[in-house]
C-alpha cells in the first residue's frame, strides 16, 4: 500500500481488482533490482548493478554437440513430466559438488531439486512459516529471500554481522528477545560464504557456535550458498550442513558456477522436512524440468566442471582486483570489504549521502549500481551499495568506478554547499 492518495486512487481506478486481492499480495514489493535492469542493461551504461555471472567462457560449441546427443536418445525422457523430487541421475551428479564442502554423507534420496534457488526459499518458508513467524537473518539481506518472506507475512529480524559473518551472540540475543516478545522464531536464513551483498564470510570458529545456539533454542537454519565454491584461491568452507545433519537445510544452485537460465538448484534435509518439500513442490510445480535437469547433467557428465569452476575463479578474481584499484584510486572517501570470493563488493559512501536518492543521477552518468536499502526491509542502507563485478569486463568496471566516482564527487559538493537534505528534515522536524 502507499501512502500518497492519489497514487492510492490511480492504482484502485486502474485495477479492478485493487479490493479483492489476499493480504499476502498487498506486501508484496518490487525488487529493486530487477527494477534497474531495463536501464542497466543498455550498452552505453556501465552495470555495476546486477549479479549475472559471466557465461561468455561455457563451451557452447561443444556443450550442443552433447545435447544434441542427449536428445537422440533420451529427448521422449527429456520432454516429459519428471518426478517432483527431480532427476535421479541429477540428484546422484549433486553428490560430488557437495563433497567439496565436506558433505559426505548426504545420498540421492536426501536430494530435492527445486525451479533455482528462489523456489527453494519459497518452498521452505511455505512449509514452515505462519504469518507472523519471525526468520532471523543476517543484515544485510539477499533481497530474493526478503522478497519471499515478506510474501508470506513472516516477520524478518535482523542479526548483525561483522568481517566474519554472522556474529553468534547477536544471534542468540534476537532469539531470546523475540520469544519475551511471545513471538515464534522458525528459522535463521544465512548466506555463509562471500555473502550477497556484503562479501563476508562466516568464519571457522563462528560455525559450530551458530549450530550449538540453533540446537539449544530448536532453531532451523536455512543455510544458502550458491557461491561456497567460487573463492578465488580456490579456498571453500565446510558446509553448515556437514556439521548437522538434523536441523540445518542446506540450498546451493547451478545459477552462479553453470547457468542461471536453467534454473535448477538443489536442497537437502532432514528427512521429515524432505518430505513436506517434495509435496510442497509437487503442488507449486508439479515437478522441475526434465529438459533442464538433464542439460544440467549432460554439461556435468561430459566436461571437465571443476576446471570450469577454477577459470571462473580466477576470471572473477581479476574484476574484484580492478574493482579495488579503481575505488582506491577513485573513492578514497569511501570504504569497502574486500571479498575473497563471490560477486560483491558492500561500498558504505560518506555521511550525509544516500545512495538511493542519488541512483537517478548515477543512471543519468551512465552508471548503475544497487542501493543498500534494497537489502533491507525497514528503510536502511542509504548509506551503502552494492556494486557487483561479475559480469562486466575489468576494462567497463574501472570506467565505471571513474563515472560513479564523478556523481559521488558531486554529491558531495552539493551536501557541502548546502548541508544534507535528511540532516534538513530533522532539523526542520525538530523545530530548532
Amino acid at each position: 500500500m502507499t501512502d500518497d492518495p492519489n497514487i492510492a486512487s490511480t492504482m484502485i481506478t486502474n485495477d479492478p481488482w485493487f479490493g479483492s486481492y489476499a493480504q499476502r499480495a498487498e506486501t508484496m514489493r518490487a525488487s529493486e533490482i530487477r527494477a534497474l535492469f531495463a536501464v542497466a542493461n543498455r550498452p552505453e551504461v556501465v552495470s555495476l548493478a546486477g549479479g549475472m555471472p559471466f557465461l561468455g567462457r561455457m563451451p557452447f560449441d561443444q556443450l550442443a554437440d552433447e545435447l544434441s546427443q542427449m536428445l537422440k536418445s533420451q529427448g521422449e525422457q527429456a520432454w516429459q513430466y519428471g518426478s517432483a523430487q527431480g532427476d535421479p541421475h541429477l540428484r546422484e551428479d549433486v553428490l560430488p559438488i557437495m563433497a567439496l564442502e565436506s558433505i559426505t554423507d548426504a545420498q540421492p534420496d536426501d536430494v530435492v531439486i527445486v525451479n533455482g534457488s528462489q523456489s527453494g526459499l519459497d518452498l521452505i518458508t511455505r512449509i514452515m512459516c505462519n504469518p507472523g513467524d519471525v526468520v532471523l537473518a543476517e543484515a544485510p539481506n539477499y533481497v530474493g529471500a526478503l522478497g519471499v518472506f515478506q510474501s508470506f507475512q513472516v516477520d524478518v529480524v535482523n542479526v548483525m554481522m561483522d568481517a566474519d559473518g554472522l556474529i553468534p551472540q547477536a544471534f542468540e540475543e534476537a532469539i531470546i528477545a523475540q520469544r519475551k516478545l511471545g513471538k515464534c522464531v522458525k528459522m535463521l536464513y544465512t548466506v555463509p560464504n562471500f555473502h550477497n551483498p556484503a562479501g563476508v564470510t562466516m568464519s571457522l570458529e563462528r560455525r559450530p557456535q551458530v549450530l550449538e545456539i540453533a540446537r539449544k533454542y530448536h532453531v532451523l537454519i536455512l543455510e544458502d550458498n550458491p557461491y561456497g565454491l567460487l573463492g578465488f584461491d580456490g579456498q571453500t568452507y565446510p558446509a553448515l550442513r556437514s556439521m548437522d545433519a538434523e536441523n540445518v537445510v542446506y540450498l546451493s544452485s547451478f545459477s552462479k558456477i553453470i547457468a542461471p537460465g536453467m534454473r535448477v538448484a538443489w536442497m537437502v534435509a532432514p528427512p521429515g522436512i524432505r518430505q513436506k518439500l517434495v509435496l510442497a513442490n509437487e503442488s507449486a510445480i508439479l515437478c522441475p524440468s526434465n529438459m533442464s535437469q538433464m542439460t544440467i547433467s549432460t554439461y556435468l557428465d561430459n566436461f571437465d566442471w571443476q576446471a570450469q569452476i577454477r577459470d571462473y575463479r580466477g576470471m572473477y578474481r581479476e574484476r574484484r582486483d580492478a574493482m579495488d584499484s579503481a575505488l582506491r584510486e577513485c573513492l578514497p572517501s569511501c570504504s569497502w570489504n574486500k571479498p575473497e570470493g563471490g560477486f560483491y563488493i558492500w561500498l558504505k559512501i560518506p555521511d550525509g549521502l544516500n545512495a538511493k536518492e542519488m541512483l537517478p543521477r548515477a543512471i543519468t552518468a551512465k552508471v548503475a549500481y544497487v542501493s543498500g536499502t534494497a537489502f533491507y526491509n525497514d528503510g536502511q542502507g542509504k548509506d551503502h551499495m552494492r556494486l557487483s563485478f561479475c559480469y562486466p569486463t575489468p576494462e567497463r568496471i574501472t570506467e565505471g568506478v571513474h563515472r560513479l566516482a564523478g556523481v559521488i564527487d558531486r554529491e558531495l559538493e552539493t551536501v557541502k554547499l548546502f548541508g544534507s537534505p535528511e540532516h534538513e528534515g530533522r532539523h526542520n522536524k525538530d523545530g530548532q
